[in-house]
């Protein structure tokens, strides 16, 4: 069973060596970073590390980024991918939780969540509150109730692999692949997980940039609800 570990990676310079670490210190050899456009030195730091590195010419934003994994991972006939933010939140000892389910059959992507146990950190007041919205209306549309939505620590099959290499968003890609994958029958599960303050630089989502980030999530899960309906 073969597992490909997906960084996408935009100015993380503070950060993407100590994960980089500790990912092969929990034994994953097989690490992809997708450089994001970054002006830093990123890119140097993850070659100098010996792992490979895609860079992209300009900066994508996440979705681009991600689906730029997930098409490195259906090229290369990974059985599982694993996404991992490069701010150092993820803590990559919880691997082998997300991908246990999909081991056993009982999903085809696994997400974990920082709000199961409600242990570590929990993001910021503004950001819970968010979710929560977002929580509700994945649950009034789809039925399913997804404690993270916005959680980027996910693992995939290869089926879902597949899938997102040709279906991603470019903007709010965590929440509205829950809707996408959820419209075409893809079993989704959580599992807990236990997430850390990022370790350098700061989020592009913040104070009431907040508030204008889950409106226009908010917008674009509905709208990849009746386009999927179609």
């Amino acid at each position: 069973m073969t597992k490909l570990i997906i960084i996408p990676a935009y100015n993380e310079a503070g950060s993407i060596g100590s994960l980089i670490r500790q990912l092969k210190n929990e034994g994953q050899s097989d690490i992809l970073v997708v450089n994001d456009g970054s002006n830093d030195n990123t890119e140097e730091i993850v070659r100098n590390m010996g792992v490979t590195c895609i860079s992209l010419p300009i900066n994508l934003g996440i979705g681009g980024a991600v689906q730029t994994g997930f098409r490195y991972a259906f090229e290369k006939q990974y059985d599982i991918a694993l996404q991992v933010d490069a701010d150092g939140q993820h803590d990559p000892s919880f691997i082998e939780d997300l991908i246990r389910p999909i081991l056993q059959d009982r999903a085809d992507v696994v997400i974990g969540s920082r709000f199961i146990q409600k242990v570590g950190f929990q993001s910021s007041f503004s950001r819970k509150i968010g979710i929560r919205i977002l929580k509700l209306l994945n649950y009034l549309l789809m039925g399913k109730n997804i404690t993270d939505c916005t959680s980027g620590f996910r693992a995939y099959n290869f089926k879902a692999i597949t899938f997102l290499s040709e279906n991603y968003s470019v903007d709010f890609p965590e929440p509205e692949a829950i809707v996408s994958l959820l419209k075409k029958g893809f079993r989704i599960l959580e599992v807990p997980v236990v997430m850390k303050p990022r370790e350098a630089g700061n989020s592009s989502i913040y104070g009431l940039t907040s508030i204008y980030y889950v409106f226009k999530v908010f917008i674009s899960i509905i709208i990849e609800y009746f386009r999927r309906s179609k």
